[in-house]
């Protein structure tokens, strides 16, 4: 903790935001919206804000680049022990996330969801998130299964199921792909 020019403390905090892809982060808004809430926040609770950590990648499976970097970053830093997120599947939908957040002895700030986890939390607290935790990874699982099906389905109907590959062009008529005279010899 850092004094400040009343003497009194503030606690250090790292803030975390996170959006699943490039086409949200292109809206331009899920980005600059976590970070004025969560930078807000902060403020109004007397945080100092010492790090924002951002990723522009699913968590459905661990291992997201700034995740990496917090965890890091935190067990680098003993003084620094709360996240601020937005809520809990902007933190994490895959339970080892979880896992090593646990590990490290957090105190972590869902703002949106009013809620603080820590080794203090009630017991009900701590089930609850872990139960958001595990619909996290129901939501992402699900949703997997529901694009794989919506692709075979496609493709029984006789389209190709995906963005054709470089050098290929859709044919919307046959609903087949076909040789893009255009791209075809960048591929060669």
């Amino acid at each position: 903790m850092k004094k400040t020019n009343g003497g009194s403390t503030r606690p250090e905090a790292v803030i975390y935001a996170r959006v699943s892809s490039k086409e949200q982060e292109k809206e331009g808004y899920s980005i600059p919206a976590q970070l004025k809430l969560l930078n807000s926040y902060a403020e109004e609770k007397g945080f100092k804000v010492v790090k924002e950590f951002v990723d522009v990648e699913t968590a459905k499976s661990a291992g997201r680049t700034h995740f990496q970097e917090m965890v890091k970053f935190l067990q680098a830093n003993d003084k620094v022990k709360t996240i601020l997120v937005e809520k809990t599947d902007r933190l994490y939908r895959n339970f080892k996330d979880y896992v090593y957040l646990e590990e490290l002895d957090l105190e972590i700030h869902l703002v949106k969801e009013g809620e603080i986890i820590s080794r203090e939390s009630r017991s009900p607290v701590k089930f609850i998130h872990g139960i958001k935790v595990l619909m996290a990874k129901n939501f992402i699982d699900n949703l997997s299964e529901e694009v794989r099906k919506g692709m075979r389905e496609k493709a029984e109907q006789g389209d190709y199921p995906s963005r054709p590959p470089l050098g290929y062009r859709p044919n919307l008529q046959t609903k087949c792909i076909e040789i893009d005279p255009e791209r075809a010899d960048l591929v060669k």
